[in-house]
């Protein structure tokens, strides 16, 4: 198609509207290869040409699947602006608010499709999966429903209805499901709009994490890596591929107990540990004791007051203090393991935090940051723990009291106290959260400072950060956005505006740590 497109295109005898056929027709054939770039560039000059609904749709699309949802979205406005109603726009335009975490736009938009194209079953489907992301499991079971007794012979409603089922605490059926879904996907239906292998992904990876929370680790590695065969073109199969790959690591490298350890039994075989469903965790780290940095003295102190908050309200705690590469490793990886089947996740930790092209890292006491060495592989990349947790009935909470800056910058003398950085320029926050595969419960990262700034080790028993936060964090009733904001609050005071707390989220609700 591309070829054929491409010796019309050079002929140089057609123009306007034709032309624009031929520029479209180009797309869609770059659309099914995955290359967003040319779909992008190409429906940009048919547009030029002669606009168009069904181009903007494509367009928009393309970038639906770079994960770029904002523009998405006002690229399918103007195709609804440009041609009568389309049950196949609205539904497009529901995904890209649902990418957003605007469940409630994307539900609404289900519903015109719906009306549009009452046997969509992908608009029956994306309607229930925008329910279960709210929390609305019994309503999103009945549009998945719908959409298989409309379509059987499609994989991604399986796929859905599995996170449901393991959502509910039902593995066997999320297998059944899971299964179901791996076979369909095998053979897909021809789709112009689907990303190459996005489905086969998807199934292997829900199924693998069904198997692993039913503590089928073998079974659950084979799908990992089966899910990591397919290339992945679009946004959300990159990010199950990233999950598929860290799940895969842990199951397996033999567990290791770590040096410091809290609430959690020592592993007695190289097994993951199977935790209670829906139990609530949390790793806590403090590193000070640094050997070829600067040292910090709070941090120990810091995550064990942090820590015995979160036992306090019933979390099981997973704690490690002054840790060298070897054992922040090993102590991440058993947390990621014994997480697998939690309902809440936590992260915390207190120390040097450095961002080095664009990824956060997290740095053990014994890495020595000189330029040439080897530093990536030697600190914990919070990325991969992000895709470690990343899953649709999982809420994650990571607080950092670490300042990502560049390691390889020259420090500055002129500061207003020992801080947590390893320069004076911190760097900027993530781009973004929940673009990729978690579309469930969601993200929320809480930094000690904002984007640019220095976190403080502070001149007291713990830093101005930390002290803040064991105060509130146990707090009954307190829902965690209030609760940052109050930290925040008394940290700006503290330090006379010096540290501004910082916060990026896509929860999709309130989240209480401390019951009310």
């Amino acid at each position: 198609m591309i070829a054929a497109c491409n010796k019309i295109i050079a002929l140089k005898v057609f123009s306007g509207a034709q032309l624009a056929t031929i520029y479209f027709w180009r797309a869609v054939g770059w659309n099914k290869k995955g290359d967003y770039a040319h779909v992008i560039a190409d429906a940009a000059e048919a547009l030029r040409l002669q606009p168009a609904q069904a181009i903007y749709n494509l367009r928009g699309s393309a970038y639906y699947d770079k994960g770029e949802y904002e523009i998405a979205i006002a690229d399918f406005n103007d195709a609804l602006k440009s041609g009568p109603p389309s049950g196949t726009i609205f539904h497009n335009r529901g995904n890209a608010y649902r990418g957003t975490g605007d469940y409630a736009k994307a539900i609404a938009d289900y519903d015109q499709a719906i009306r549009l194209m009452p046997k969509s079953a992908l608009s029956w489907q994306n309607r229930g999966i925008s329910k279960e992301a709210l929390g609305e499991l019994d309503d999103a079971l009945t549009d998945i429903n719908e959409a298989i007794r409309l379509d059987p012979a499609l994989a991604s409603p399986f796929i859905n209805r599995s996170v449901i089922w393991r959502a509910k605490g039902n593995i066997e059926r999320a297998i059944a499901d899971g299964s179901e879904a791996v076979r369909l996907a095998q053979n897909p239906p021809v789709n112009v709009m689907t990303p190459p292998g996005s489905v086969v992904i998807a199934a292997h990876v829900h199924r693998a994490l069904a198997y692993e929370a039913k503590g089928e680790f073998d079974a659950a590695k084979a799908d990992y890596a089966a899910a990591l065969q397919p290339v992945a073109s679009d946004a959300g199969s990159r990010a199950n591929q990233a999950t598929a790959k860290v799940r895969l690591s842990l199951l397996s490298e033999p567990a290791v107990q770590p040096r410091q350890r809290a609430d959690m039994a020592a592993p007695s075989s190289a097994e993951p540990v199977a935790v209670a469903q829906g139990q609530r965790m949390a790793l806590v780290i403090g590193n000070g004791a640094y050997a070829h940095v600067q040292p910090l003295p709070n941090p120990p102190r810091d995550a064990r007051a942090i820590a015995r908050s979160l036992r306090e309200i019933g979390f099981t705690v997973v704690e490690g203090i002054d840790l060298d590469r070897a054992a922040m490793q090993a102590t991440t990886r058993d947390f990621l393991r014994e997480a697998a089947r939690a309902q809440v996740a936590v992260v915390y930790f207190a120390g040097h935090g450095v961002q080095i092209d664009g990824r956060n890292y997290l740095v053990p006491t014994d890495v020595e940051l000189s330029t040439g060495s080897d530093v990536v592989t030697a600190m914990v990349d919070i990325d991969q723990i992000l895709a470690g947790l990343d899953d649709q009935i999982r809420t994650n909470i990571l607080i950092l009291d670490a300042c990502r800056n560049n390691p390889f910058a020259l420090p500055e003398v002129a500061r207003a106290g020992p801080g947590r950085s390893l320069s004076a320029s911190g760097l900027a926050a993530p781009a973004a959260l929940g673009s990729g595969a978690t579309s469930g419960a969601g993200t929320l990262i809480a930094f000690a400072t904002a984007p640019g700034k220095v976190a403080l080790d502070g001149e007291g028993d713990n830093s101005p950060f930390s002290a803040a936060l064991s105060r509130h964090i146990g707090t009954p009733g307190l829902e965690v956005q209030q609760m940052l904001t109050r930290v925040r609050a008394e940290v700006v005071a503290s330090t006379k505006n010096k540290q501004v707390p910082w916060s990026n989220s896509s929860l999709l609700g309130e989240v209480y740590l401390a019951a009310k």
